[in-house]
């Protein structure tokens, strides 16, 4: 049994920069997350996909930001467990008894959810014969942007995914964006942004159409939309993207006795502590007056987070707050000489 300050749910951007606060103040955390590899949902659905939110990064991808943020526990070596789902959290006396269904388990009084939403898969066509051109030429997430080069690609969809990668590959491919509705749900600038490729031609812009059918043998060549008034469309495509959002399972956080609603967590917004004492969320899991689903905002949720964890960790020690800029404790922590 692995006995820690805190246990990590989660290795999204906002666990991974969680771990780097608890390990500033000095406590030890390790991570567990049901994926096979470090990222969360940046890198399982948009590794490619550019992200312009994050202060004093201009632009960069899921993937890039989430090198840097390994790059930053690097000084600390935290352990994880990949692939691994945390299947039982019981009290035993001040502390969490964690087990998962490979068999570890952690005792710890501090948990932090930083678990995205959850358990995930994304929305996917009605349309049967979609299914054996699944991960060929129809995918549903965007791993490598290299392959579009050139080609006809049809995007469906009405959100910020839809909308963000309709303006990206608009750069080198022949994109059709098709959605079921005249209004898009994305962000202002990037709808403004689609209207005016569409003018430009760079964009075919379908509304009120939705896809009836998908030929083709080994590979896809076309599919048919249909507009709300019955008429049908062929358009030739080499590939099918479709962006319809996530169905959420949280699995087993259900059953944890936390305060769940809408399968967001409520949590308060000194400690973002949950209803239970210990157990945290934090990032697209936790749910508040005013909360905004941003990265940025889960790092801030994480660093709150992170301090109150001391108190319980370390009980008969006072937290005493120091700026990076100057505390000498943290540079060593860092591994970094002089002033």
């Amino acid at each position: 049994m692995n006995k820690i300050d805190a246990l990590i749910i989660g290795a999204g951007p906002t666990g991974l920069f969680t771990a780097h606060q608890l390990k500033l103040i000095g406590l030890n955390c390790e991570i567990v997350d049901n994926l096979e590899k470090i990222g969360g949902q940046c890198i399982e659905l948009y590794p490619d996909k550019p992200i312009y939110d994050i202060p004093a990064i201009p632009e960069c991808t899921g993937e890039e930001l989430t090198n840097n943020l390994i790059n930053q526990l690097k000084p600390f070596n935290i352990k994880f467990y990949l692939g691994e789902r945390v299947e039982e959290v019981k009290k035993e006396k001040d502390n969490w008894l964690v087990k998962t269904n490979k068999g570890n388990s952690f005792l710890t009084p501090n948990v932090i959810i930083a678990g995205g939403v959850g358990s995930f898969e994304p929305r996917k066509f009605s349309i049967k014969e979609c299914e054996k051109f699944e991960n060929k030429s129809l995918f549903y997430s965007i791993t490598d942007k290299k392959i579009f080069k050139g080609k006809i690609v049809s995007i469906f969809g009405g959100g910020d995914s839809a909308l963000d990668w309709a303006v990206e590959l608009s750069k080198d491919c022949k994109v059709n964006l098709i959605h079921r509705r005249d209004e898009f749900r994305g962000a202002k600038t990037t709808v403004d942004k689609v209207h005016e490729l569409a003018k430009e031609g760079k964009i075919n812009l379908y509304t009120k159409y939705q896809m009836t059918a998908v030929s083709g043998l080994e590979k896809l060549e076309s599919i048919d939309i249909k507009h709300d008034n019955e008429e049908i469309k062929n358009l030739k495509t080499n590939y099918v993207l479709g962006f319809f959002g996530l169905i959420m399972q949280l699995g087993p956080i259900a059953s944890w006795g936390l305060n769940i609603d809408k399968k967001k967590i409520e949590v308060d917004t000194e400690k973002f502590e949950t209803n239970q004492k210990g157990i945290y969320a934090v990032g697209d899991i936790c749910n508040y007056p005013g909360k905004l689903k941003l990265i940025l905002s889960g790092f801030h949720e994480g660093a709150l987070a992170a301090r109150a964890c001391f108190k319980l960790a370390r009980p008969n020690e006072k937290y005493r707050f120091e700026f990076t800029t100057s505390s000498k404790t943290i540079k060593d922590r860092l591994g970094i000489k002089g002033d």
